[in-house]
């Protein structure tokens, strides 16, 4: 059986690293990678969350991480959303918050449905 290719995606320093080490090395390396996968993968835990995301059910949402409903500000500095209080913010919104790294990120989900 030949070497499998590494996959074009893969970081030189790896692609040529990894064929170099042993088999416990490359179990070793499976196993980080595995356990760095389902850390990535979980739901944010809510205190990490900030303080007007509400957690929602994820029934028709993609992806890892954890789904809330927020009110946000624009940015406008003019705008009656500026003044913090949540009855002048715009939304709510869903909000999906999720690990990358070391840090936790958020992206726009969309309006939730009918309530």
């Amino acid at each position: 059986m030949e070497q499998p290719s590494p996959p074009t995606s893969l970081p030189k320093y790896l692609a040529e690293g990894l064929p170099k080490q042993d088999t416990e090395t490359l179990q070793e390396v499976q196993n980080y990678i595995e356990a760095l996968i389902e850390y990535r993968d979980q739901s944010v835990d809510t205190d990490e969350l900030p303080e007007t995301a509400e957690p929602v059910e994820e029934s028709d949402s993609e992806g890892s991480g954890t789904v809330v409903k927020e009110k946000v500000t624009c940015g406008d500095d003019s705008c009656k959303c500026a003044s913090g209080n949540p009855s002048d913010m715009h939304g709510p919104y869903l909000y999906r918050y999720y690990r990358e790294n070391e840090t936790m990120k958020s992206e726009y989900v969309g309006k939730p449905g009918s309530e």
